[in-house]
């Protein structure tokens, strides 16, 4: 996987944190370093984290479907894709400003599981783990930071789109996957 693929991944998976970064900068009177810091490491953290329980457990069955490996990975990539597409023609609410533990916690969770099915396709495509999740967790921390100060700037105007233009990545890297893998792109190339 290229470092482009891995960065496309990086902010797509991160959109949903991004999202509520967003509105919790809406949801602040005023935004502080810290407050964007403690946003930015919770979503940041779980969204390093949960790839890294999903490569551990997509490793258990490598070796089980590796000849279905590229489907495998298409079809869940799209799935996440394609809900993130739905969510972003939503009109839910923001969460509120609360930065406490639990609040947090909960918020950093939710928008993390796409990650660790993110995860269970990394260990199909036999990547470097620890540097992947790094770095999408360091990709997920500074979007989040700085979707804190967009949000107490400019609101939820970009909320949508983020997830949309997220979701719409997730299904063109699973596409490319399985392109790669059934030869139909080297047909082409």
């Amino acid at each position: 996987m290229s470092l482009l693929e891995l960065f496309l991944i990086a902010v797509a998976v991160s959109m949903d944190a991004f999202a509520v970064a967003i509105c919790k900068g809406l949801s602040m009177q005023k935004v502080t370093l810290k407050k964007a810091l403690t946003v930015g490491l919770y979503f940041g953290i779980f969204q390093a984290g949960m790839p890294l329980i999903g490569y551990f457990l997509g490793v258990q069955f490598r070796d089980i479907i590796t000849s279905i490996d590229h489907w495998f990975a298409f079809f869940l990539l799209a799935f996440i894709g394609v809900n993130m597409i739905k969510e972003s023609r939503a009109n839910e609410g923001c969460p509120s400003g609360d930065l406490g533990f639990k609040n947090m916690v909960i918020l950093a969770f939710s928008t993390s599981i796409d990650a660790l099915a993110v995860g269970i396709t990394l260990a199909f495509l036999k990547v470097d783990v620890i540097h992947s999740v790094t770095f999408i967790g360091t990709v997920t921390f500074i979007l989040s930071m700085v979707g804190v100060r967009i949000g107490n700037i400019f609101g939820v105007k970009y909320k949508s789109k983020a997830e949309l233009v997220g979701g719409i990545v997730l299904v063109c890297i699973g596409l490319k996957i399985l392109l790669e893998h059934t030869g139909v792109l080297d047909l082409y190339l």
